[in-house]
């Protein structure tokens, strides 16, 4: 075992270890794609543009050649890596839905009512429609989304996340749409019937039946058989909760779906996601994995967003372990050490901590404590099991430790986690916007850093010019990716600029506050 982890250790890129049989990679499969490799459909990019974007001597900086094609005139700008893969694992999404109340019956995913108003149009034509607001028909709600996903070991589940995680979103919003379109009506606690979600594995659907069957149980609150609960009183829950729990059903049955369909298409990697939704006057900001979002208003900067990292995550890893110690193949310790415990230690008191801990103790070293750790690293370095750097995104149900039969997925989340801007609390002026970018920008640039620049630049562009945004994406692209010097990019003050994918989406706005 520890040969062939320090093999792996000594093998990192990019979240990953190079090398290995995880069957997770792109190359190898004879399964037909699920979609082919591409760059987001809205840069309108030809065959040849694609095959130039790739070019990792040079890395092009491609933005959105017309603005009309996104909605808000929001700026889009992304580059390749320096070389760490052979595509870019970098996708992008920008959709205008709406949402039609569901007819008779439960659609499955592929018979969602709803209709795409996209300006991302062939020509480039196209309309601004109102956005996060209602359609004049109170039966059909509008929404916006933009997205990133950041793809490792291949770019097939990014790919494919791309494709189809809004129609997830809009499928379980339609499901409360009814409670949506009534303002101020807060959720019923019980509808008249249950819908079948078809995403759901025979394992959940049993979980359901159980949980059911308790609440009919002789003395449960409700169940027949009971007196009236004296001190009993509904939960209040709110609209608000309702779209962040449909965001939510969407990651996951985005993540069983690309499950299920690995059996069937070569789907490589993983993916984290970071999903925007903008409705009914809020933003809904989704993340699981380590890309970024942050909102500059008047300067100020606010986080909408936090990384989930081997080492955020460290006490629920541990605690997954602790409970479940088969995960780690007896070849793994869940208790964390400031290092490596060398067999000459056992029997002496060293640092340690556990899923109960955030701070540090003494505990005498046994033998079950020489082996690898569940995190080994810290920062950037830090991996799950020696083999991957990121704890919550989409896919990577193949991914294997390095040369083992143990499995990483128990261990990563599809959960995002979901924060919640009000729009209309704010006044917000031309130069107010949200960035959204892939971990590339964030290597190498502070969110301060990034404010500044992005605020610097929109300062001396003309307020009513709709290519702005585009521009200052462009921007900081470029200081993140920095110029070629002396064999390497460098940035600012003579740094390492980044050698990952970069992607970045600026979304102004003024344009949502003129829409509440």
């Amino acid at each position: 075992m520890l040969t062939r982890v320090k093999s792996a250790v000594a093998n990192f890129m990019g979240g990953m270890m190079a090398g290995g049989s995880n069957g997770d990679h792109s190359g190898g499969s004879d399964l037909p794609l699920k979609y082919p490799y591409s760059r987001p459909e809205f840069l309108g990019l030809s065959p040849d543009e694609v095959e130039c974007s790739a070019d990792h001597a040079s890395r092009p900086i491609v933005i959105v050649k017309e603005t009309k094609r996104l909605p808000w005139a929001t700026g889009y700008a992304e580059a390749i890596n320096a070389g760490k893969s052979a595509l870019n694992e970098d996708q992008a999404r920008c959709e205008v839905l709406v949402i039609k109340r569901k007819p008779g019956g439960n659609p499955t995913s592929s018979q969602i009512p709803m209709t795409r108003r996209r300006s991302s149009l062939p020509n480039g034509e196209g309309v601004d429609p109102p956005s996060c607001s209602m359609e004049s028909s109170t039966e059909d709600l509008m929404l916006n989304y933009w997205a990133l996903f950041d793809g490792h070991a291949g770019s097939g589940a990014a790919v494919m996340a791309s494709h189809l995680l809004h129609h997830h979103v809009a499928l379980h919003l339609q499901e409360v749409l009814e409670i949506l379109c009534t303002p101020n009506l807060l959720a019923p606690t019980c509808l008249g019937e249950e819908p079948i979600n078809h995403h759901l594995t025979p394992t959940s659907q049993r979980a359901l039946t159980r949980a059911a069957s308790l609440r009919g149980a002789a003395g449960a609150p409700c169940s027949p058989g009971s007196p009236p609960t004296r001190f009993f009183t509904e939960k209040k829950v709110s609209q608000e909760s309702l779209v962040i729990g449909a965001i939510e059903n969407a990651f996951k049955d985005m993540d069983m779906q690309i499950e299920k369909e690995k059996g069937v298409y070569n789907i490589s990697g993983g993916c984290t996601a970071l999903a925007v939704v903008c409705l009914l006057g809020k933003l809904y900001v989704a993340n699981a994995g380590d890309s970024r979002a942050i909102i500059i208003r008047a300067g100020e900067v606010i986080p909408v967003s936090a990384e989930f990292t081997p080492e955020s995550e460290r006490q629920r890893l541990q605690f997954l372990a602790y409970m479940q110690p088969q995960l780690l193949g007896n070849e793994f310790t869940h208790l964390e050490f400031p290092r490596r415990v060398q067999r000459k230690e056992v029997g002496k008191r060293m640092l340690y901590r556990d899923f109960t801990m955030s701070g540090w103790a003494y505990k005498t070293i046994e033998d079950d404590d020489l082996k690898f750790p569940l995190i080994y690293g810290e920062g950037k370095k830090a991996r799950v099991l020696a083999t991957i750097g990121v704890t919550r995104g989409l896919g990577d149900h193949s991914l294997k430790v390095h040369d083992s039969n143990i499995y990483i997925k128990p261990f990563l989340s599809c959960c995002p986690e979901v924060r919640v801007y009000p729009l209309g609390q704010y006044e917000h002026g031309a130069d107010d916007v949200l960035v959204l970018g892939s971990d590339g920008l964030w290597d190498v640039l502070s969110n301060q850093e990034a404010a500044e620049a992005v605020t610097s630049f929109l300062a001396n562009c003309n307020p009513d010019d709709r290519h702005r945004y585009t521009m200052a994406a462009q921007d900081l692209v470029m200081r993140a990716r920095g110029v070629l010097k002396d064999g390497g990019w460098k940035i600012s003050n003579d740094r390492l600029g980044s050698g990952d994918d970069i992607s970045v989406f600026i979304i102004p706005l003024t344009h949502a506050s003129k829409q509440n």
